[in-house]
C-alpha cells in the first residue's frame, strides 16, 4: 500500500484500487517464456493484451493527476482480493474493469461508496464503472462532493454449518461436485424467518447458483433464471442440468428467497464445493454439511448506476444490471 503526503485535515480521504494488468503479471513480472513466444507471433489470444495495458496505465496516471488537483489524502492498492477499508475512508476508487470492482467490493463495508473507473474502455465493458478513461477528474470531483447518484446493491450471506463464511457475496455462489465432470447430489431447503421448511427437495443436478440481483443476468440468466430489478432485496437460485429420471418432475429447479428467508443445501456428497464470486473464494463441503444462503445486512453502494427493471436483456454495456464479469 503508497499513501500520499501529508493534506490538510479536512482533505477528503479516497482509497484506490488498482488491477495488475496482464501484461505486468505475465510479461513484466512472470517473464513467461509461453507468453512472450504468443506475442512474438502476434497470436490472437494475446492480440489486446499490450494496448489494454497502455490504457490501464494511462488511466492510473488520470486518477493520479485528477485526485491530488482535488487534495485528496489517497491510499493506493494493487491486490484488490486482499483490499479492505481499515479506517475512515469517504471513497473508494477501483481502477480496472467490472472484476477488479468486485474483488474490491468484499473489502467494502455499508456506507462507504464505491466508484468503479474503467481503464480499459476499448476492451473491457466495465458496467459497474461510472467512469473511465478521460472522464475521471469529473466523476470523482462528483463522487466527493455527493452529487453523482449512487445504487444501494443487495448482497448475500452464506454460512457453513453456521458459520459465516462471507457476507459481501456480490454477484453468486456456485454450490456443486468439486469434479465439473461429476454428479451433484444434495438436499435443498427453503427455509422461513425462524428456520423452518417451506419446501424442500432433494436434487441431483450439475450444481446451483444462487446470488443477488447484480449477478442475476449472466450464470443465473443462462441457466434459465429470470433479471431481477437492480434494487432488488431478493436472492434467486437456479438449479443447473436438473436430473430427471423418467417418471419424476422437481418443483425447485429455480425460485426466489425472500428477504428474511434462507435457502438451505445440505450435501450429499464427500467432495463438494462452495464458491462465492468466482474461483478466489472457495471452500469445502463433505456430506452431511449444510450451506445457507440469505440476504445480507451488508449491502454496497456504487456510484453512478442507473436503477433497472426485469425488461433489461443485461447483455449490453448499458442494458439493466450486468454480472459482474472477472476478467
Amino acid at each position: 500500500m503508497r499513501t500520499a503526503g501529508s493534506r490538510p485535515a479536512g482533505a477528503p480521504r479516497v482509497a484506490v484500487v488498482l488491477k495488475r494488468s496482464s501484461w505486468s503479471k505475465w510479461v513484466d513480472e512472470a517473464r513467461d517464456a509461453r507468453i512472450a513466444a504468443l506475442l512474438a507471433a502476434e497470436d490472437e489470444t494475446v492480440r489486446r493484451m499490450r494496448p489494454g495495458h497502455v490504457d490501464h496505465e494511462q488511466t492510473v496516471d488520470e486518477v493520479r493527476r485528477a485526485l491530488d488537483e482535488l487534495g485528496a489524502t489517497v491510499s493506493w492498492h494493487d491486490q484488490p482480493h486482499n483490499f479492505r477499508v481499515k479506517r475512515r475512508c469517504d471513497l473508494v476508487v477501483t481502477v480496472g474493469g467490472d472484476g477488479t470492482l468486485l474483488a474490491a467490493s468484499h473489502g467494502i463495508g455499508p456506507g462507504v461508496p464505491l466508484l468503479g473507473v474503467n481503464s480499459s474502455p476499448n476492451h473491457s465493458v466495465g458496467f459497474f464503472c461510472a467512469a473511465k478513461k478521460g472522464g475521471v477528474k469529473d466523476a470523482v470531483s462528483s463522487a466527493l462532493r455527493g452529487s453523482l447518484p449512487g445504487q444501494e446493491l443487495t448482497r448475500m450471506r452464506v454460512e457453513l454449518n453456521g458459520r459465516g463464511l462471507l457476507d459481501r457475496v456480490l454477484n453468486e455462489a456456485l454450490f456443486c461436485h468439486q469434479s465439473p465432470a461429476a454428479t451433484s447430489r444434495y438436499v435443498l431447503r427453503l427455509l422461513d424467518e425462524r428456520g423452518r421448511p417451506l419446501a424442500e427437495e432433494e436434487q441431483t443436478s450439475s450444481g446451483l447458483w444462487i446470488g443477488p440481483s447484480a449477478g442475476s443476468t449472466a450464470a443465473q440468466h443462462s441457466a434459465g433464471g429470470s433479471v431481477l430489478p437492480s434494487g432488488s432485496r431478493k436472492l434467486q437460485y437456479v438449479v443447473r442440468e436438473p436430473y430427471r429420471p423418467r417418471g419424476r418432475s422437481f418443483r425447485m429447479t429455480r425460485g426466489l428467497v425472500r428477504d428474511g428467508q434462507a435457502l438451505a443445501v445440505k450435501s450429499k456428497m464427500r467432495q463438494a464445493r462452495v464458491f462465492l464470486d468466482g474461483e478466489h473464494i472457495a471452500y469445502d463441503v463433505t456430506i452431511g454439511d449444510v450451506v445457507v444462503f440469505r440476504k445480507s445486512e451488508e449491502p454496497l453502494i456504487v456510484l453512478g448506476l442507473r436503477k433497472s427493471g426485469p425488461s433489461r436483456n443485461g447483455r449490453g454495456a448499458g442494458a439493466g444490471m450486468r454480472r459482474v464479469s472477472r476478467e
